[in-house]
């Protein structure tokens, strides 16, 4: 389910309030992008609990908060504040949390005006950065690249700027 979440090729937004903690954190880490209300509270308890945290969760945390401050929340296995999990790069924004539905909502709506094919080639190519560099498939991030650039949606974006106009995207 992790890795599913993690390879979709859309943009994913974890929309997190309350508590996040242990495997929800991992879920968050999928995502692309963590919106947290201001009540949030974020754990990793493992330690607590006598066991140890799966590699893979605990790569996707590191590639978000580093090496100092993973092993310092599975150390500790202390609760962190919504201001803390934004610190150490765990989430992308904090909002109050009578806000929080509504920004996501606009945030997800910003990106969504964006050109799919621009969104879907930035999701892939990150993707396979994050990868072991003898696993990833450059080739393939080379041709969305080219598709891009051979975009429709490419043309109606130089029309659109030249017309002093937001575009329109088709996805082609």
């Amino acid at each position: 389910m992790f890795d599913a979440l993690a390879a979709v090729e859309k943009p994913t937004i974890a929309m997190i309030h309350g508590y996040c903690i242990g495997g929800g954190v991992a879920l968050a880490a999928c995502c692309d992008i963590r919106i947290c209300a201001d009540d949030a509270q974020f754990a990793i308890p493992a330690a607590r609990l006598g066991i140890a945290y799966r590699i893979d969760f605990t790569r996707r945390i590191i590639d978000l908060v580093g090496r100092a401050n993973m092993r310092e929340i599975l150390y500790t296995a202390r609760r962190y504040d919504a201001v803390e999990a934004k610190q150490m790069g765990l989430v992308n924004r904090v909002v109050a949390k009578a806000e929080l539905d509504g920004y996501v909502g606009d945030y997800a709506r910003a990106i969504a005006a964006n050109a799919p094919l621009s969104i879907r080639a930035i999701k892939v190519i990150t993707n396979e950065l994050a990868k072991d560099p003898d696993l990833r498939d450059l080739e393939r991030c080379r041709d969305l690249i080219d598709a891009c650039a051979d975009s429709h949606d490419f043309a109606e974006a130089r029309r659109a700027f030249m017309d002093k106009r937001k575009p329109v995207f088709t996805g082609g």
